[in-house]
């Protein structure tokens, strides 16, 4: 057995997301449709994550997210809280794997700038309803620019992507203080993008654009430690990478090496949630990258079907993976959120229960009672 974690991450650790509520869904959609008032959502939406937070504790989870219930996406939301950001019409973009949806993509139409406190309001919330660490998710910086690339900012704007890549840091900087001030101590960047360019076509995508796809992983690298700088040391920041999840779907496939030196060395980020549900994020022979002060959750646990993997199947590959990454600097999580967008995934609210305790309990069987 190895000590329990004082610190995030925790041994049974999660990514964010949860199934929303149908009372919930039709309280946004009335909103919109000019029906409820802004006030009387956000009064829903606080019970919404109430009963989000009595969930996580009830499964014996030590860190606890509001769910993600005040957005309609991971991503979207939040970016739309900047200055000079909006949404692009839709256009054609790499998609998920059987299925026709496309992602919504951001469109920088004006100086990025931080308007004020984003996400504070919701992470007080959260705080004063929890007796486990609060966790905040936002998406990476790369997500702001990944899926329209040069053609979505602004050449007017920014005929400079230096100065674009600049703002976009310093914006992100700003809200990242505001959370620390708030006193955050945990906080996820979501980027998938990491993911994305360890699959081939994705890779050459971004090439038929113009883009290096290597050059692309730095410029990335170096928007996220901007992000980041000056950060307090209680604050743990981990990075989520994963290869899509709508509605269970997903959008690419490759195992970690093309971009694992890079990611686990030269990112200012305390550890991983890392998605390994499937043969399609390849083996565990990129943990030998991991520097010895970073950890790595293992997303061993699927969030896109119902059916729970038998428990010395996971026991087994966490003993494969501790081949690479000595076991005490190693987790174990779902492989991603259970809701990346309003819509969720192919699981009912039982089967998301089941599986974040399946979580928790293997996580003591292998690590101890933490």
């Amino acid at each position: 057995m190895t000590a329990p974690r004082a610190n995030p991450p925790f041994r049974a650790d999660h990514v964010g997301s949860l199934l929303r509520p149908q009372s919930l869904l039709d309280a946004r959609e009335r909103n919109q449709q000019g029906e409820m008032s802004d006030e009387r959502l956000r009064a829903i939406e606080d019970e919404a994550v109430r009963y989000a937070v009595n969930l996580q504790e009830r499964a014996g989870l030590r860190s606890v997210t509001d769910g993600e219930f005040r957005r309609a996406y991971w991503h979207v939301d939040f970016m739309l809280g900047f200055d000079g950001i909006e949404e692009m019409p839709q256009i054609e973009t790499p998609g998920f794997q059987e299925s026709d949806f496309q992602p919504p993509v951001m469109e920088v139409v004006d100086k990025v700038r931080h308007p004020g406190s984003i996400m504070g309001a919701d992470f007080d919330f959260l705080k004063s309803v929890t007796s486990q660490t609060p966790k905040v998710c936002i998406p990476s910086p790369s997500v702001v620019h990944f899926r329209g690339g040069r053609t979505a900012v602004s050449e007017e704007v920014y005929p400079d992507m230096d100065d674009f890549w600049a703002d976009l840091s310093a914006a992100y900087n700003a809200e990242i203080m505001d959370l620390a001030e708030r006193g955050c101590t945990y906080l996820q960047l979501d980027d998938v993008i990491m993911a994305y360019l360890c699959d081939q076509k994705l890779r050459d995508t971004v090439a038929d654009r113009g883009e290096d796809p290597d050059a692309l992983l730095r410029t990335y690298r170096d928007a996220i430690n901007a992000a980041l700088k000056g950060r307090p040391e209680s604050m743990t920041v981990t990075m989520h990478t994963c290869r899509g999840n709508f509605r269970s779907a997903w959008m690419a496939q490759g195992g970690y090496e093309p971009v694992a030196e890079l990611m686990f060395n030269e990112i200012d980020i305390d550890a991983y949630f890392m998605e390994w549900d499937t043969d399609r994020a390849g083996g565990f022979e990129p943990l030998r990258h991991l520097p010895e002060n970073k950890s790595v959750i293992l997303g061993l646990v699927t969030s896109k079907f119902p059916e729970l993997e038998p428990r010395d199947d996971i026991k087994r590959r966490i003993e494969e993976a501790s081949q690479y990454v000595p076991l005490e600097r190693l987790c174990l999580s779902p492989q991603c959120g259970f809701a990346s967008t309003y819509h969720g995934n192919r699981v009912t609210e039982e089967n998301q229960l089941a599986k974040l305790q399946l979580v928790v309990e293997v996580a003591e069987e292998v690590w101890g009672n933490s």
